[in-house]
């Protein structure tokens, strides 16, 4: 059996609307919307929780944030968890990470600046990373670590040198084994500790007359300073998946890869709440979704509702990997189809959303630092169709009432499949 290499490359807080293939007119994703083109692409794609450390800890556990003990930032991926790297590990996969972990730290240990030990790598055997990114790097000059804990410096723009250790494994790797590469950038997302998106330097003004998103009209926010600089980031996150789609093919190993493109969520620029993601609006759940290779390749353009639970489940099924039980998402490989997705929300607030196709719907209980709630309140009802911006909040209009308990009633559904606890969900007002 010849298994294919596998290729996860991971953007962080990325919008989908920034990548041509989603609709953006400036050339923000040339690489991306050429990879698309013979490859899959999901318009409805989602994450499962809008915030960086639990969106990779469902990417690597297959199971909803609070399954895994992970519903906020700085909560460890349990030592015990076997991820995705150890099911390949197992199946003969050489397993290699790449950029921002953001799943070490806990409250009993700070790794954000330090080496991650091999026991809170998730089970990756080549390591070239940092717990928290940001914390070890600007937009230009940092340093990360190996896997034996080795402090290794860079200089230049940092998606730029993140890549070149991609590469640098590629031409090092062992010949006798498929790979799985996960590749996570940190950009476009903000740097926090400057409160800006760094972009390479001289890039922003080519993304200067960008056509402002629908959502986005008419608000407040930090969108009108910060939108060239961040589509300039996504830019460059864009140039570096070319470089690695070259490497591939200079090696010939491209047609033997399955390449997944995607984000942790995406980016509302303060106009939601008083940070950029961490709510139930599309421009902070939708992400970009684009798979290529395989039972991928030529598959144009999917409208199933598909979530980033998906893609463990994926990963394993692509390497010839029995998908687990347990796992909460299902292989995008076969043909199956959803027509919702579930949303678990931390940090904010503790909260749940559902989402149709044409419904959004969202309840909350305004607590924090909290896993569950025994009970929430509605919060938000949008009619897609009609609302695509979500700028009309319809949970406390009579005439829509049918369809609030229709959306309770699923989302209770997959409350009840997370395995969280009974609560009770009050009408607003």
């Amino acid at each position: 059996m010849n298994r294919p290499n596998i290729v996860f490359y991971f953007s962080d807080q990325q919008r989908a609307d920034t990548a041509g293939c989603y609709g953006q007119h400036l050339p923000v994703t040339p690489n991306l919307d050429a990879f698309a083109q013979d490859a899959t692409l999901y318009e409805n794609a989602f994450t499962c929780q809008p915030v960086c450390g639990p969106a990779r800890a469902c990417l690597q556990s297959g199971v909803y944030a609070t399954q895994i003990g992970c519903y906020e930032n700085n909560i460890a991926l349990p030592a015990d968890t076997k991820t995705i790297a150890h099911y390949l590990n197992e199946a003969g996969y050489d397993t290699a990470y790449f950029g921002k972990w953001h799943l070490a730290s806990d409250k009993e240990h700070n790794l954000k600046t330090k080496a991650t030990p091999k026991e809170r790598r998730g089970g990756y055997r080549y390591w070239r990373a940092s717990d928290v990114l940001e914390f070890t790097s600007h937009g230009y000059n940092g340093y990360i670590f190996d896997e034996n804990c080795n402090r290794l410096d860079f200089k230049g723009y940092r998606a730029d040198r993140i890549t070149d250790y991609a590469l640098e494994y590629l031409d090092n790797r062992p010949q006798d084994k498929p790979f799985f590469m996960f590749l996570s950038h940190i950009e476009p997302h903000h740097q926090n500790d400057r409160l800006r998106f760094e972009a390479p330097k001289g890039l922003k003004k080519k993304f200067k007359n960008y056509d402002i998103p629908g959502d986005l009209k008419g608000t407040g926010g930090d969108w009108r300073l910060q939108m060239p600089s961040y589509l300039a980031c996504c830019n460059s996150v864009d140039y570096n998946f070319g470089r690695l789609i070259q490497a591939l093919k200079g090696k010939g190993i491209y047609d033997n890869t399955v390449i997944i493109y995607t984000s942790d969520h995406g980016c509302h620029f303060r106009t939601r709440n008083m940070e950029y993601k961490r709510s139930c609006h599309d421009a902070s759940i939708r992400v970009p979704l684009v798979i290529g290779g395989g039972a991928f390749k030529n598959g144009g353009r999917s409208d199933s509702m598909v979530s980033l639970i998906d893609l463990p489940a994926t990963v394993l099924d692509v390497a010839g990997v029995d998908v687990p039980e347990h796992f909460m998402g299902t292989s995008l490989a076969g043909n199956s189809s959803s027509d919702s997705v579930y949303l678990q929300i931390s940090e904010s607030q503790t909260g749940r959303a559902v989402r149709t196709k044409r419904w959004k719907y969202s309840v909350t209980s305004k607590n924090q630092n909290a896993p569950f709630s025994e009970s929430y309140t509605e919060d938000f009802l949008y009619d897609l169709e009609k609302d695509p911006h979500e700028r009309n909040n319809l949970i406390t209009c009579s005439e829509y009432t049918a369809v609030a308990d229709s959306m309770r009633k699923l989302l209770i559904q997959y409350m009840k499949k997370a395995g969280e606890p009974d609560a009770v969900i009050r009408k607003k007002g």
